[in-house]
């Protein structure tokens, strides 16, 4: 396996284990809202029904955020190796290794870390299309593609 599939089959497992989260915090929700359905009565009631509601409205766009992600993931070809940065690619800038896919939390595999990022962002519009060799500045940094797998 290589260390870009490494990469990407532990952010596809860590967006899993987010559904798996989201997915089971939703259930307990809609579990405790039946049970208080059968026990109470009132105003009190009501509006704890109203927040559980409201704070199950949340968990769900939470859970379709993830699963947005999750589907961009499942859609890159890791086979593919382009001369130029595309969606799927892992990019080593100024000895940083890049994912770029979606925006997820920094990861570390073997000892080395990997920043995931999205096209839409700052660096990731910069990346894409680029090559090696192509150097550009953000922030009064200044960044050097090194290579692309």
């Amino acid at each position: 396996m290589t260390f870009k599939q490494k990469t990407h089959r532990y952010y596809l497992q860590l967006l899993q284990d987010k559904i798996d989260v989201f997915k089971d915090m939703i259930a307990a929700l809609t579990e405790d809202s039946k049970n208080d359905a059968k026990g109470s009565a009132g105003d009190k009631h009501e509006t704890a029904l109203s927040m559980m509601h409201i704070e199950q409205e949340k968990l769900n766009r939470k859970l379709r955020e993830v699963i947005d992600q999750k589907v961009i993931l499942d859609k890159i070809d890791l086979d593919s190796v382009a001369q130029t940065i595309i969606v799927g690619s892992l990019v080593k800038a100024n000895g940083i290794l890049l994912y770029l896919s979606v925006a997820l939390p920094k990861i570390n595999i073997e000892g080395i870390n990997i920043i995931a990022l999205s096209p839409q962002s700052p660096l990731g519009s910069k990346l894409i299309g680029n090559r090696v060799g192509f150097t550009f500045e953000i922030n009064t940094t200044k960044y050097t593609i090194e290579e692309i797998t």
